[in-house]
């Protein structure tokens, strides 16, 4: 079990980055690797790349830390070939270890199978039972593993054809690449929860979760994969099929707020200009007497930026933020523990003092974060402390790969506005609307937002039981799988 010296996180966490490459005669490894080091974001605890060479034979390494951790240039030197699929993996609290750590690899009659997933399947306990019931041993608690063993029995003469079954048989947000001898797929599911692109390199193409991995390798845009499509890289080119019927779109809306890079493009559009017109959108709607607006750092700076630009009132940094704390097996003093929020930001005073601040954030979970930059920005001589979120109250969990919390931790499920502002000690409190938030993406729908609304974009059986089932229940039926 992971210890962290910080209060539990204050914003929603990402569950995985995947990478897939196919460019005989390159260094498939090392592109996969920068890729993933781009991709560092989407999960920090866990690390791997499978390659396949001339021969079909694979090679993998996978480690537990960051991707600059796991590998170097001897390790990569032995994955050799010109094709690869790679994964960062973020693990909730209890799931982290190697033998969850992906791409999940075997050896089948047609050759080297991997897989590297971003998402959940809300029906991963009945498939893995499935499973088990037909004497198929399972060496994790992932679901991408589920996956793997249910492409190589799905039957049928080639590999999209499995894609298809599988597919049929998968139910929740995944977005996978997939390594073979021959060629590397991509694939989304049918409402396109998670994202995946396709970029173009001397030599061949690629396939990343976000834009912003393309840049780092010298790779170019060429296809957004869309939903329920399977894109196959080969020797031929890219192409494109549709490999389940697409459903109605629910994309994250959390990546247009807080998971996607700045610098990726989603839709057309830059992240960083979206989350800016969320920010002109939430001064419209929640204006504040405020002397300077200030960011909570990283995350929410292009929201804060947006504000400023909306209402008038001069931006500025008042927070730094410490880029290397993150999680750490080193359990922290009670003393310590308690200070975490002063382990991570350090108040700029004379940015501060005597001013009226508007803090800006992206979101509210827990609300364990937001109490203390309230009452450190006080300390540091703030005179007002007006909050402002650039997204809806979070009300409800997300079942589609997102660690968003249970719902008896979503602060938002159990308060009003005004008692959650009492809570963190704020002179006023405000979040976005949910239609203020579609207005500024642009979009009348297309997106999730169950975690504002509770309406889920599916209502099978077993989502409805997973629904049900209390907090502790949850946990007991998914074990620690969700920390692909």
């Amino acid at each position: 079990m992971t210890m962290s010296p910080v209060p539990p996180a204050d914003s929603p966490r990402e569950e995985c980055a995947v990478v897939g490459v196919f460019a005989p005669g390159r260094d498939a490894a090392r592109l996969t690797f920068f890729a993933l080091y781009a991709l560092q974001h989407r999960g920090q605890e866990a690390a791997g790349i499978v390659t396949c060479d001339a021969e079909g034979l694979a090679h993998v390494h996978k480690g537990q830390g960051l991707v600059g951790a796991v590998f170097n240039e001897e390790n990569l030197s032995h994955l050799r070939g010109g094709l690869a699929v790679g994964h960062n993996r973020y693990s909730t609290t209890g799931a982290s270890g190697l033998r969850n750590a992906q791409p999940h690899v075997i050896e089948t009659i047609d050759g080297p199978l991997a897989v590297a997933h971003n998402g959940n399947l809300v029906n991963a306990p009945q498939l893995r039972r499935e499973l088990l019931e037909r004497g198929v041993g399972l060496q994790t608690s992932s679901d991408t593993e589920v996956m793997v063993h249910l492409l190589t029995g799905a039957g049928g003469g080639d590999w999209p054809t499995r894609l298809r079954v599988l597919m049929s048989r998968a139910e929740g947000a995944y977005a996978l690449t997939v390594l073979t001898r021959d060629a590397v797929y991509g694939v989304r599911d049918p409402w396109g929860f998670r994202p995946l692109v396709v970029g173009e390199i001397d030599g061949g193409h690629v396939l990343a979760s976000e834009t912003c991995a393309f840049s780092t390798i010298g790779a170019r845009l060429v296809h957004e994969v869309q939903a329920g499509e399977i894109v196959r890289l080969d020797a031929d080119g890219v192409h494109v099929e549709q490999g389940a019927p697409p459903r109605t779109p629910a994309f994250c809306t959390f990546e247009q707020i807080y998971f996607s890079r700045p610098d990726s493009v989603i839709g057309g559009h830059l992240v960083h200009s979206r989350r800016q017109a969320l920010g002109r959108q939430l001064a419209r709607e929640a204006p504040a007497d405020g002397d300077v607006v200030v960011p909570v750092p990283d995350s929410g700076t292009p929201h804060a930026v947006g504000y400023a630009l909306e209402s008038g009132i001069p931006y500025t940094e008042g927070l730094i933020k410490n880029r290397y704390v993150g999680r750490t097996f080193i359990e922290p003093t009670q003393e310590l523990r308690s200070a975490g929020v002063a382990m991570k930001f350090n108040p700029l005073g004379d940015n501060l003092r005597d001013r009226r601040v508007v803090l800006v954030d992206d979101s509210i979970v827990r609300g364990t974060t937001s109490g203390p930059l309230v009452a450190m920005l006080r300390e540091a001589g703030a005179a007002e402390v007006h909050v402002r979120v650039a997204c809806p109250p979070i009300t409800h969990p997300c079942y589609m790969g997102v660690d968003m919390a249970s719902r008896d931790e979503l602060i938002a499920a159990h308060h009003e506005v005004e008692a959650i502002r009492h809570h963190i000690g704020a002179d006023s409190l405000a979040f976005l609307s949910i239609a203020g938030m579609m207005a500024a993406l642009e979009a009348d729908d297309g997106y999730c937002n169950a975690c504002f609304t509770g309406v889920y974009p599916f209502e099978s059986e077993r989502f409805v039981q997973l629904r049900l089932e209390s907090a502790p229940a949850v946990a007991s039926v998914w074990g620690d799988e969700k920390g692909r």
